[in-house]
């Protein structure tokens, strides 16, 4: 049984009439995994925000990995 859902969401949105285009917008969550332990949940978060994370798009959107307790 997994006990961590593993997902992403963006802190912003592209807004022209706001300071430097981004206006600030929880977006949806969008899972990426599930795992059995809190380290295995860090570890894939690590991953995916020191690989995938650093696009252009996420990183100005600021998409980070984060999980939750199922």
């Amino acid at each position: 049984m997994n006990k961590f859902t593993v997902f992403t969401r963006t802190w912003w949105r592209e807004n022209p009439d706001w300071p430097d285009g981004l206006e600030p917008c929880i977006g949806p969550k969008r899972t990426i995994g599930r795992c059995q332990t809190i380290g295995q949940a860090r570890e894939m978060c690590r991953q995916y925000n020191q690989t995938t994370g650093q696009t252009k798009a996420n990183r100005r959107l600021s998409r980070k990995a984060e999980f939750t307790e199922d």
